[in-house]
């Protein structure tokens, strides 16, 4: 800086040399420096510096110029002419700027913040002119101030920034001797805007704010020592302060307070402060009250407020009153933080180094009869903290919440998140319990946190550690809105119905955001309190889905409630709205799924009052229906929203809707009162509007279906139909007689019920026309019998009805429909067709047919049955009705049906019958035993192979595993990669990915794909995806059925008959050995694929089989044995 000769003395210039090469830079203009000043912004942005105004009669103001040498910026100090700033200094992250500024009286150090192009005088410390103060910033921490004085008092300032938002969003912004004060709750004014100011008769050091049953009270602690009490008026009048600037007094006190470091409210007439004495600063600086040791050191002061001025409403008192100290401790340790308890009467917790909390009860001091754990501390010192009242089990407790310095969130005696940077509180406003927590983290994530997910211990499953995980799978149920702006900080949030979030940019604007979860969480808080109008204005207002309203305590509660809904509301604008917006489907489990996980208390009451039967839609609609025909006046708008409620029905009530329309086009032709008629739309609007809402189509054939042609006519026109291609039909259906054009109408949309009873109706005539329509639509018998009750009409539509069936191939119905109509020649067609030969020669019976031509159908069937693999049927015709007793006991052993054949062949004393039946037995017992044997051996070698994929696929599964693991360590995205690639890698998945290309083959291929893997799944192919399946699948498959049971056991019977003795006693005894080695082998199968460990000395056949055989006793499936033999075991 170097002086300037000019006429104007003290004129100098500011000049920026380069640091290497020492080459001039800049030069400023010649400007009225003071002194020698000056101070270069750390990150280089700005240069500060004193302007000296004395020839303005002006105090000094502190300039700020670029590198370049341009002016940027001043502010003044606001202080007397003959000010001087001694000193300046920037913090290390160059956003606070100090300095140091004689006064008449006293020196003060000033700390000023620079928000949104204004600069705040945020802090002021005055000390005695005498002591030649002066400070230095931490070159390492930004909010750490240290100054000294010439009598060696070192004092060292730790800042904490707290945002001055209270809990009704009342914003108070300190700039100096001011408090602005804005309620946001009615404007979002950024500052340095504001709804009025406080004017104090000092600079403001430290405030606090009483917010509780609609008092608001202002309580400021000034620089020189006083303490201002401000009672502010409702909120509700506030707009009437706009603009205005209000003085306020000191509050009278009997002795002189310290320098206080924490201020806040117990009650609306208790203050609890932390004060220190010591410092050589006070109310005048001359402290004649306190001599030099009287009292020194940390205090604890309960202040006694009173006020000799009455509160005027919708005024401010900021005079009257007075301040005295009830009670005084002193503190042997640091107090960080004291926050008020919300639970308690006149209590607060306060909060010492390392995180210790204790409560203050007022006039009786800190309490401690409550255990230990009800106070439970901080892992570190935490300077923001707050106190919240939260519901558990019914009861509200108060919770701390703390955070310290590196952004550890902590409650509950944990760590909630470990990178926050600000946080606030939501609740409804109703019983001021908090409901959600709201934090902001360092990467600029905003998460709305439910406050019973802390204490259900749901934090790491919800929120990931609160920070962002590139992973697709959780881009559907993120919890976190991505703030838009770096450094964003929350300073409030509106409470209640409002559910916004206010956020400030590093810049100094606000901005508010309406988090969906807190949106929903006050619409349902709405809906549970039925509040069904301001839940449909916040749904309307935030684009919510209407059926939210429907959905929460579902349609059937809400169909109950209809008529309150539609009372409140009272808007027929809004109800059409809400009516055009149902839908089928549950959207809280759809849509707003990962929002709302409060169940509504009031769906189990709902069942017990009644169950309401129907879909969604209609019962909604028709229970809202029901409320404005109740509820609300006729009016015009109320019959459009009655329509519009039948046309968006499922399926769309089109014709009563019409009706209505009917009775309004009905009343205007015979002009009806004008009174009544001026209660509803004229019917051209509403059928324009009923249009507007439906297919055109649909209403046309609906009014068709209400057989008025002259409305038809009119709708067609109103739907912008062509003349020529409804005019001609209307005109031919009106030339016809009644039932003929009902009947043609009906047959035109389809309704051929109706068709066929108005064609019934119109004579003997159209008989025939009756039968061709019901053979055309079959599903029209039933109703034709019921029409046509004379046998002689009757008789044909039944025989029709019978070959339709035959058609179909039904022919068991159809055989049935033939005997009711004495069809016999049909009916014996039909018993042929599916084999029933009971049927077949029952009705050759009937028929009288003779011995040889039912000995000859006898044969025929006999042949038949034995074609299609059914001796046992065909052993029984030849037995019955061809006595061949030789070909007859011959199909029984065929069928396996051992006794009867051998009691046909004693009854007829058959020896060579009975010597048949032996051979066939016994040759039948050596071929199962054989068989059996096999079945054991096949058994243990599927178990074998099976037992050894399975052993593979596990060490498969867990090397796959052990590598994503490793591979999720690198970073998020390669891990997503890894992880995606080697999802694809097993020895038996069913496809590889090996390219995008591949996830590109067609529909049909895939099908082509599948069907051939289905066709194949009967076979074990070794190395196959399959083959650990295919393997319990035929392991399974080799269980005797129930038939191979009952099979067995005669045969086992017969040869005890026979004489054979041993060899029944070896087949029982193979075939349970057998048995018992499948059933074994399907337990262990069965149980390994449960298992990811397969023990090899418990997983064994020898070891299930013992267990198999433990039971086998008691079971069905051993049933067959004869006991006889069991004795052998």
């Amino acid at each position: 800086m170097c002086d300037v000769l000019s006429s104007v003395p003290l004129l100098k210039k500011l000049k920026v040399w380069e640091r290497d090469s020492g080459a001039l830079l800049a030069s400023s203009e010649a400007k009225p420096f003071a002194g020698t000043v000056l101070e270069w912004m750390p990150s280089g942005a700005k240069i500060a510096a004193v302007y000296d105004r004395k020839d303005e009669n002006k105090c000094p103001s502190i300039v700020f110029f670029e590198r370049n040498g341009l002016e940027r910026s001043k502010f003044s100090i606001n202080e007397g002419v003959n000010a001087n700033i001694k000193a300046l200094k920037w913090n290390c992250s160059s956003d606070l700027l100090a300095g140091v500024v004689e006064c008449e009286n006293y020196d003060a150090i000033k700390v000023w913040y620079f928000s949104n192009n204004h600069w705040y005088l945020k802090h002021e410390v005055r000390y005695l002119k005498q002591d030649e103060v002066s400070f230095i910033w931490d070159p390492a921490k930004p909010l750490q101030l240290i100054c000294w004085t010439r009598g060696a008092q070192v004092t060292v300032y730790n800042f904490v920034w707290v945002t001055a938002v209270t809990e009704n969003s009342i914003a108070l912004v300190v700039d100096g001797s001011n408090i602005h004060v804005t309620p946001l709750s009615l404007s979002l004014m950024p500052p340095p805007m504001y709804l009025f100011s406080l004017k104090f008769s000092s600079h403001v050091r430290g405030m606090a704010l009483y917010c509780k049953n609609s008092k608001n009270q202002l309580a400021a602690f000034l620089s020189d020592g006083c303490l201002c009490i401000v009672e502010l008026p409702s909120i509700e009048t506030w707009e009437e302060l706009e603009g205005k600037e209000f003085n306020v007094e000191a509050s009278h006190a009997e002795v002189v307070f310290g320098s206080n470091l924490h201020l806040v409210w117990l009650d609306s007439r208790t203050l609890l402060a932390v004060s220190h004495y010591g410092f050589c600063y006070s109310n005048d600086l001359s402290q004649t009250s306190l001599s030099e040791g009287s009292v020194r050191g940390f205090y604890l002061q309960e202040m006694e407020l009173e006020c000799s001025e009455d509160h005027v409403p919708g005024l401010l008192t900021c005079s009257g009153w007075h301040a005295r100290i009830s009670k005084q401790s002193s503190l042997e340790d640091q107090v960080i933080s004291i926050a008020p308890n919300p639970a308690g009467k006149c209590s607060a917790y306060m909060q010492f180094s390392g995180g210790k909390i204790r409560e203050y009860v007022s006039k009786i001091g800190f309490n401690r009869g409550y255990p230990e754990q009800e106070y439970q501390g901080f892992s570190s010192a935490c300077p923001w903290m707050s106190v919240v009242l939260v519901d558990s089990g019914g009861q509200s407790k108060a919770v701390l919440f703390g955070m310290d310095e590196i952004g550890r969130l902590q409650a509950n005696g944990g760590i909630i998140c470990s990178n926050c940077s600000s946080f606030s509180f939501y609740s409804n406003l109703d019983d001021l319990v908090t409901t959600h927590l709201v934090l902001a983290t360092k990467q600029d994530l905003l998460f709305i946190v439910d406050i019973s997910d802390i204490f259900n211990g749901e934090l790491d499953t919800k929120y990931a550690n609160f920070v962002h995980i590139n992973s697709r799978r959780r881009q559907e149920s993120e919890n976190y809105i991505n703030i838009w702006e770096r450094g964003a900080k929350i300073v409030g949030v509106l409470h209640g119905d409002e559910a916004a979030i206010i956020l400030q940019t590093t810049r100094g604007n606000l901005e508010c955001t309406y988090p969906r979860k807190l949106v929903l969480a006050s619409i349902i808080n709405a809906l549970v309190q039925k509040r069904f109008k301001d839940a449909l204005f916040m749904v309307r207002r935030h684009r919510i889905d209407f059926n939210v309203i429907v959905d929460y305590c579902g349609w059937q509660a809400f169909s109950l409630l209809a008529s309150e809904f539609v009372r409140q509301v009272n808007n027929l604008g809004y109800i059409t709205e809400f009516v055009c917006s149902i839908k089928n489907e549950n959207i809280i489990e759809k849509l707003y799924k990962n929002h709302i996980s409060v169940p509504c208390p009031e769906i189990a009451n709902v069942m017990l009052v009644g169950d309401i039967a129907g879909d969604k839609i209609s019962s909604v609609l028709m229970a809202v229906r029901k409320a404005l025909e109740d509820h609300l006046t006729e009016s015009p708008s109320r019959e459009l929203c009655i329509l519009t409620t039948l046309a968006r029905s499922d399926p769309p009530l089109l014709e009563d809707a019409l009706k209505r329309i009917k009775v309004i086009r009905e009343m205007e032709l015979s002009h009806a009162d004008d009174q009544r008629r001026m209660s509803y739309p004229s019917a051209e609007e509403a059928l324009k509007h009923l249009l507007w809402l439906a297919d055109p189509d649909a209403v046309y054939e609906s009014a068709l279906g209400l057989y008025d042609l002259n409305l038809a006519a009119i709708v067609a026109l109103n739907a912008q139909k062509d003349p020529k291609e409804f005019l001609p039909f209307l005109q031919e259906l009106q030339r016809m007689p009644t039932l003929l054009m009902q009947y043609n109408i009906d047959l035109r949309l389809k309704r051929f019920e109706k068709a066929l009873r108005h064609l019934a109706s119109a004579g003997d005539s159209y008989y025939d026309d009756c039968m061709a329509l019901v053979k055309k639509n079959p599903q029209l018998f039933p109703l034709s019998l019921k029409l046509f009750t004379d046998p002689a009409k009757k008789m044909p539509f039944l025989e029709a009805w019978g070959d339709y069936l035959s058609d179909e191939k039904c022919f068991e119905d159809a055989a049935t429909i033939y005997l009711s109509c004495s069809c016999l020649d049909k009916a014996l067609k039909s018993y042929r067709a599916i084999n029933n030969w009971s049927g077949v020669l029952t009705i050759a019976g009937f028929l009288n047919l003779g011995k040889d031509e039912v000995l000859h159908l006898a044969s025929e069937l006999c042949e038949e049955l034995q074609a299609l693999g059914k001796p046992g049927e065909a052993a029984k015709i030849a037995l019955e009705y061809c006595g061949d007793i030789s070909n007859g006991v011959n199909l029984l052993i065929s069928a396996r049906e051992w006794e009867e054949a051998l009691r046909v062949a004693f009854m007829h004393r058959r020896d060579d019958l009975i010597k048949a039946v032996n051979n066939a037995s016994a040759e039948c017992a050596s071929t199962l035993i054989g068989e059996y044997e096999e079945g054991i051996e096949k058994a243990g070698k599927y178990l074998a192979r099976y037992l050894a994929v399975r052993q593979r696929r596990l060490l498969l599964a867990a090397k796959l595993q052990s590598e994503e693991r490793a591979a999720s360590d690198i970073d998020d995205d390669a891990a997503s990669e890894t992880s995606s690639n080697l999802s694809g890698m097993s020895a038996y998945t069913t496809g590889t990915q090996r390219s995008s290309a591949a996830s590109l083959s067609s529909t049909a291929t895939s099908k082509a794909r599948n069907s051939r893997r289905q066709k194949k799944r009967g076979k074990i192919r070794p190395g196959s995806p399959d083959e650990e399946m295919a393997l319990v699948e035929h392991l399974k498959g080799m269980s005797l059925t129930p038939e191979a049971r009952r099979e067995l056991k005669s045969l086992l019977v017969s040869l005890m008959m026979l004489g054979e003795g041993e060899t029944a006693r070896k087949l029982q005894h193979v075939a349970e050995n057998f048995q018992l080695s499948q059933m074994a082998a399907v337990r262990l199968a069965e149980e390994t694929m449960s298992n990811d460990i397969i023990n090899e000395q418990a997983h064994t056949l020898e070891q299930y089989s013992r267990k198999v055989r433990s039971h086998m006793h008691d079971s069905e499936a051993f049933s067959w044995r004869l006991k006889v033999f069991i004795s052998f075991e």
